[in-house]
């Protein structure tokens, strides 16, 4: 049985491998295996999952009816296995919102209770798969659950990005990255950050609020294009610049202390209302970029506002957790 579920506006369909076999989808018995081979069984079980069936989609709506396909679990026990899919067909290493919507999955089916577990995600990447670790809990009385993403690392190395398309740059006396490709859209976006925190980010830095793109501009030809070009891996849709696996894109900028306002556009997938695993990227930037202090963050999003908390030992960040709530629609 298919379930779709919401986080922070960010939706995904939740199936298990076995419910995917029986409607034809040849999805491997093993998570490794399967992530290997998905390029002969995702298109399909995004078309059987994701696609809107024939004359049932709602005027205006986006082309899938979600964000994207959590396969998983591949067994009854923690640590839990899953892969997620693009709506493109590739697969990510690590989704906040997908893991705090897989967490609750999990949750209904009665594999997890009150207690702590982790999942891993399988990608066609190195290393493979990304482990989470996650705690019900709650926050500002709401419950829900705290996911544990470890400690970020920063830099074109981190990322893979190209040499030739970044020089050095300074913003609010750090250093930073201008990515070529992102200068040439606008002319503003000159200050940028590469974090990995289990998948590849380029957060870019702006003085306000102002220079942030609308999210409805996100999603017009002209821009969605070039952004797309610079986002998703070498290939029919994307570039590969600087990036050759792609990128996810944010930009952000500071409202008030530990308050910070984001935009997302993921690779893969597109603009998205919000993402965990950004909005965990941009407080990791603003930190390196000393926007923000350790402690308690919020990252706004068109869909939602994130709360994270940073935590930094040594002067450096040892730890960076996300909360989520999620809910079946």
């Amino acid at each position: 049985m298919t379930r779709i579920y919401d986080a922070r506006g960010n939706r995904y369909a939740v199936v298990t491998p076995q419910a995917l076999r029986a409607l034809g989808v040849p999805v491997p018995e093993r998570p490794d295996t399967a992530a290997r081979d998905a390029r002969h069984w995702t298109p399909q079980a995004i078309a059987a999952i994701c696609d809107w069936p024939t004359g049932t989609r709602p005027e205006g709506a986006k082309a899938h009816r979600s964000d994207g396909l959590l396969v998983g679990p591949f067994q009854t026990q923690a640590p839990f296995e899953l892969l997620i899919v693009n709506t493109d067909g590739t697969l990510a290493e690590r989704s906040g919102n997908g893991l705090t919507i897989f967490a609750q999955a999990l949750t209904d089916s009665g594999l997890v209770d009150s207690q702590a577990f982790s999942v891993q995600v399988h990608h066609s990447g190195i290393p493979s798969p990304v482990q989470t670790d996650i705690r019900p809990g709650t926050h500002d009385g709401v419950q829900g659950f705290w996911l544990g993403l470890g400690a970020p690392c920063f830099g074109p190395d981190a990322v893979a990005a190209r040499a030739e398309s970044i020089a050095p740059g300074q913003f609010n006396d750090r250093p930073v990255q201008r990515v070529a490709p992102l200068a040439a859209v606008n002319a503003a976006w000159v200050h940028s950050l590469f974090v990995r925190v289990g998948n590849p980010h380029c957060v870019t830095l702006l003085a306000d609020a102002s220079q942030l793109p609308e999210f409805a501009a996100l999603h017009e030809t002209a821009l969605g294009t070039a952004l797309t070009r610079i986002a998703f891996a070498a290939g029919a849709q994307g570039r590969g610049d600087p990036c050759p696996a792609g990128i996810n894109l944010q930009w952000a900028c500071k409202l008030a202390p530990g308050v910070l306002e984001a935009r997302v556009f993921e690779r893969g997938e597109g603009p998205t209302a919000s993402s965990g695993t950004s909005a965990s990227a941009v407080a990791c930037a603003a930190w390196a970029a000393g926007l923000v202090s350790a402690g308690e963050v919020q990252v706004r999003m068109p869909g939602g506002t994130a709360p994270l908390c940073l935590t930094e030992q040594n002067g450096q960040l040892s730890s960076v957790a996300l909360f989520g709530v999620a809910v079946r629609v």
